[in-house]
């Protein structure tokens, strides 16, 4: 090898090791080197079975070694989605004092990152509020939506876990007590149309959460839609007469 093309390649060979954040030549002044030595030298660099490669973790005190992080301890990624609405699960009560209702089970449960608009999903969310556990999962199979497979799905894995992990005995024993969905993230993009104009495209993701609790749902979910009674219209009727204003009166 001539020495031109041994600065050649002496000098590619630094500008890789700089590129890549590897540890380079101690001194910058050339000094002739053969193609094994070369070759040798990159291999030790590169991890190659010419020399070996080492972590973040390795000690500092060997020189031969490579400065290429190759740990998992910096591969930590931020987690996503909710993180706390499952810690309920792990809520501990006092004993139940002696001559009170027992307390009933719950189980709390939720699929993220459903590939779903989560305005739409709201409507399946708000359809099983209150409904018995099956009764729930028949209505869902009868819906035309995305969003009720997911929902279903997210039932079904809250039924089986309530059996499994909190002690209820009878898994038709459940009814849905909270049922909301949250937003997700949103992949915003482009399309393309005409004249070379651009129109903004956003990919949107929800969250479902679900809560199973045992016993008989009550008679009306929402109380304020209950049919009131007899008495009770006639007193609000008598206070909205107490209310009004009677002009030019004394």
């Amino acid at each position: 090898m001539s020495i031109n093309s041994e600065k050649l390649l002496h000098s590619g060979l630094f500008i890789f090791t700089k590129f890549i954040g590897l540890r380079v030549l101690k001194s910058n002044t050339f000094q002739p080197i053969s193609g094994l030595a070369t070759r040798g030298y990159l291999a030790s660099i590169a991890g190659q079975p010419g020399g070996q490669s080492t972590g973040v973790l390795a000690a500092h005190g060997e020189p031969n070694r490579c400065g290429l992080h190759t740990s998992s301890a910096l591969c930590w990624e931020r987690p996503t989605g909710p993180r706390k609405f499952l810690t309920h699960n792990q809520t501990v009560f006092p004993p139940t004092p002696f001559g009170e209702q027992p307390r009933p089970a719950f189980v709390c449960h939720m699929k993220k990152n459903i590939k779903y608009s989560p305005s739409k999903m709201w409507y399946v969310a708000c359809l099983v509020r209150g409904l018995r556990i099956d009764d729930a999962i028949n209505q869902l199979k009868f819906v035309h939506k995305k969003g009720s497979v997911a929902a279903r799905e997210t039932l079904e894995e809250a039924k089986e876990l309530a059996v499994k992990e909190h002690n209820v005995e009878f898994a038709s024993n459940l009814w849905v007590s909270e049922s909301f969905v949250g937003k997700g993230m949103i992949i915003r993009g482009y399309r393309r149309h005409a004249r070379r104009r651009f129109g903004k495209v956003e990919y949107k993701y929800c969250h479902y959460f679900v809560t199973l609790e045992e016993g008989d749902p009550p008679e009306h979910y929402y109380p304020f839609r209950r049919p009131r009674t007899p008495q009770e219209l006639l007193e609000e009727w008598m206070e909205e007469q107490r209310r009004r204003t009677i002009i030019k009166s004394l």
